[in-house]
């Protein structure tokens, strides 16, 4: 979850609108590509897969592209142009973080193992905010081009106190961003989130 930043969309040069453009997304069922729904509806999307998506736009195959994971931090760098950062217009929509992925478990599987698993997630996060170095370390195998710079932004933009916990805030934010997709016709259904 981010307070003020999230999925980019971005392009060889800027732009006014994304009206009309052909935009890559790295899938559907992302809470990126609902976001970007929410802000612009009129787009024809192009899928492939995230680390794709730089290419693509570089090329000129697609008009932009909205970028994910550590090319949050790295698309300057290819000299590529941020059009929007999703998550801050979000916040200036309703001062809100945007919610970015999560962990999601079937309550047919009962209190008990629901309890559990989310003990060993909380676990794992605590090990790794308190044992940093470690951590950064580890993640720096799976960090495409970053610099150590640039995979130690990269991490703590999503291992931070949202996720350890929520909020209040976080919990509004998730509920609001479902609701929207509900409402916009983006999402077919909606049910409120639990959380555990």
């Amino acid at each position: 979850m981010g307070l003020k930043y999230g999925p980019i969309v971005i392009a060889n040069k800027k732009l006014d609108s994304l009206s009309g453009k052909r935009i890559a997304i790295p899938g559907k069922l992302t809470s990126a590509y609902l976001a970007l729904k929410l802000y612009e509806n009129n787009f024809e999307e192009v899928i492939m897969k995230f680390d794709e998506i730089f290419e693509a736009v570089s090329s000129g195959k697609v008009d932009c592209g909205l970028i994910i994971h550590e090319g949050q931090v790295t698309f300057e760098d290819m000299g590529l142009k941020k059009i929007v950062d999703l998550g801050e217009w979000w916040y200036e929509e309703t001062s809100l973080p945007l919610p970015l992925g999560g962990n999601v478990i079937k309550r047919n599987l009962g209190e008990k193992v629901m309890s559990e698993v989310s003990g060993y997630l909380k676990k794992s996060i605590e090990y790794a905010m308190e044992n940093e170095e470690e951590a950064l370390k580890y993640a720096f195998q799976f960090g495409r081009g970053l610099d150590s710079e640039k995979n130690k932004k990269f991490v703590r933009m999503y291992v931070n106190s949202y996720t350890m916990d929520y909020g209040e805030d976080g919990k509004t934010a998730v509920k609001l961003l479902l609701k929207k997709g509900y409402e916009a016709g983006i999402i077919d259904r909606y049910s409120e989130p639990e959380f555990i």
